[in-house]
């Protein structure tokens, strides 16, 4: 077998990186080591409206409409964020990510089913995969790998471009919430879930309710009444969190189904390009740090590495200095929101419960409320900081919350 351009991993970074690709000119394929598209699932599904226009998917019936958020102070305190306009969507990943390999399936692009990378090699300028294609030991040959591996990206690994700094575990499930608003989520950061966030988003009739936490960070609430099998992971937090926690305990329903566990990479890797290959995705670490959605930032990069790689391909230089272009591009578009992502994140980690319940206590202002529920984008969150660090009133309550994060 062999291709201008193999992108190993069929989510929607994947997908997306093989139709550009495919319809820039290249031969190429997707392999995809389970059975089905979009299983198992990992991702709340909540999905900003401009996620969904960058992965080029037109809006479906099924999906949930989300036009705000309430967010929980460790206290109890709330604050509603709500512009009343659709801010995002809640979305069936399985079939979302099945919509995206059939998109590229039309633009050209084939696709291998629970074919698996084994290694990787070198052949004078192509790379060689190493795979099995339902057990069976084959080869396929490529000008351009692109791994969209997702966080335990084999493809980076193999080629010496690493893994993310920092890994969250993720946990949810589904269930039934007494939701105060359908078309809200509700938000519970602090030591219900250490070093993030629990969610709680609706869909439909039912509920995703999860959290992730920063396997560093000390463990949060602790109760007799928690198996002590494996404190502070993030199935623990979450056994608090339905049965414990002030809010979400009250809230919801006996019963739940369809548990999902996973990783969410903060921080991005120091170089996404190698000869012959590049890496895009949740692999790269291409992630909002602040919210843990891979989806659009996957869907900006993952573009541009099948563009940049049909064109290596085209122009016959397919070395690290060529694609070293895709480093260059993804970077100037969306490289500075991540970073400035990290930096919220980590100063979000350091306040703990108490800092927390300052901060929305300032927050819970009519004004400040205003000015977030009109600058806030779930993509763009360096847009609403810079409005919030023009504001007295809220640079003030920052300044004096800056002593808790340096204990």
């Amino acid at each position: 077998m062999d291709y201008d351009v193999v992108v190993v991993g069929a989510g929607p970074a994947g997908c997306l990186a093989a139709k550009y690709a495919a319809k820039n000119g290249a031969k190429t394929l997707i392999i995809e080591e389970h059975a089905s598209i979009g299983s198992p699932v990992q991702c709340a599904g909540l999905l900003s409206t401009k996620a969904i226009d960058a992965c080029e998917v037109s809006f479906d019936k099924g999906f949930h409409p989300i036009s705000g958020a309430f967010v929980y102070a460790p206290d109890g305190r709330r604050i509603c964020i709500s512009g009343g306009e659709i801010k995002a969507y809640v979305v069936d990943r399985r079939l979302f990510d099945r919509t995206l390999a059939e998109n590229a399936l039309r633009s050209g692009a084939e696709i291998l089913m629970r074919t698996r990378a084994c290694g990787i090699a070198t052949r004078g300028n192509r790379r060689i995969l190493h795979v099995t294609i339902e057990g069976e030991p084959d080869v396929i040959e490529a000008d351009v790998v692109i791994g969209a591996d997702g966080i335990q990206s084999s493809i980076a690994r193999w080629t010496g471009l690493g893994t993310s700094e920092n890994v969250l575990c993720g946990a949810q499930v589904n269930t039934v919430y007494d939701f105060d608003c359908c078309d809200c989520v509700e938000i519970f950061p602090g030591s219900c879930a250490p070093g993030f966030f629990a969610w709680a988003i609706p869909y439909h009739e039912s509920a995703r309710i999860g959290l992730a936490v920063r396997p560093t960070v000390t463990p949060g609430p602790k109760s007799r009444s928690i198996s002590q099998s494996q404190p502070g992971s993030a199935c623990w937090h979450l056994k608090w969190l339905l049965s414990e926690h002030r809010v979400v305990a009250r809230k919801c329903r006996s019963g739940m189904t369809g548990l999902v566990v996973g990783g969410i990479p903060i921080g991005v890797l120091q170089r996404t390009a190698a000869d012959s290959v590049l890496i895009a995705g949740d692999a790269a670490g291409q992630v909002k740090p602040t919210s843990g959605g891979g989806v659009y930032p996957g869907a900006v990069c993952a573009k541009i590495a099948g563009r940049v790689a049909a064109d290596a391909v085209r122009e016959g230089d397919t070395s690290a200095r060529r694609l070293s272009e895709y480093d260059r591009l993804w970077r100037a578009e969306i490289g500075r929101e991540l970073a400035i992502g990290k930096r919220i994140n980590e100063w979000v980690a350091r306040l703990g419960d108490s800092g927390l319940n300052r901060l929305i206590k300032v927050l819970d202002d009519d004004e400040l409320l205003d000015l977030i529920t009109r600058y806030g984008d779930m993509d763009y969150p360096s847009v609403v900081l810079r409005k919030l660090l023009m504001n007295t009133k809220s640079v003030g309550a920052l300044l004096k919350l800056a002593p808790i994060c340096l204990r």
